[in-house]
C-alpha cells in the first residue's frame, strides 16, 4: 500500500492497516533519496519534533504524533542483530535510530503506537544503474524473511 506524503493521511492509513488487517508485523519502506546504494535499517520511531510541512502545507499539532505517546517507541524486530548478520549483494546495509522528523519516522512511530512495536521500517535509495528494481526487491525480501524469523521465534 502506497501511503501519501501528509501526516494525517498517513496517520489514517496505518491506523486502517492494523485495526482491520491485524497483521504479525507491518515493514514500511521509505525513499531516501541522499542515499547511494544504501539500506538504513530504523529501529525506533520519535514523538516529537514534526515541525517540516508535508505536501498539503500541514504539520501535525505540537510537533507530536501522538499527544499521550512515550517519547520514543522501539520495534520489536531487533534491528541491529539483523544489520550484524545480513548481506545483501550489490547493497550496503546500515542501523539507525534516527528515522528523520517528517513523514517516515512519523508513519513508523505511529506504526509501533498502533501495533505495539511489531513494525519496521526501511530506508532505501532512490533507483538507479547499481541499484536496479531488482537488487532493490532481492535485498527487501531477504531483510523481511529475516525480520519474520525474529517474529517467529518471539512467538515460540
Amino acid at each position: 500500500m502506497q501511503l501519501p506524503v501528509a501526516y494525517q493521511k498517513a496517520k489514517e492509513q496505518v491506523f486502517k492497516i492494523w485495526t482491520t488487517l491485524q497483521p504479525l508485523l507491518t515493514v514500511h519502506v521509505g525513499l531516501a533519496s541522499s542515499a547511494k546504494a544504501l539500506i538504513i535499517l530504523e529501529q525506533c520511531g520519535k514523538n516529537k519534533g514534526y515541525q517540516e510541512m508535508d505536501v498539503c502545507g500541514f504539520h501535525p499539532e505540537g510537533g507530536c504524533c501522538m499527544l499521550d505517546g512515550p517519547e520514543k517507541i522501539e520495534s520489536t524486530i531487533n534491528m541491529k542483530s539483523l544489520w550484524k548478520n545480513i548481506s545483501v549483494e550489490g547493497i550496503d546495509i546500515i542501523f539507525s535510530r534516527d528515522a528523520g522528523r517528517y513523514i517516515c519516522d512519523y508513519t513508523y512511530y505511529t506504526s509501533l503506537y498502533y501495533g505495539n512495536g511489531r513494525a519496521a521500517f526501511i530506508h532505501v535509495p532512490p533507483l538507479s544503474k547499481s541499484v536496479t528494481a531488482d537488487v532493490l526487491g532481492k535485498a527487501l525480501q531477504t531483510i523481511i524473511l529475516e525480520m519474520l524469523k525474529q517474529c517467529g521465534e518471539e512467538r515460540e
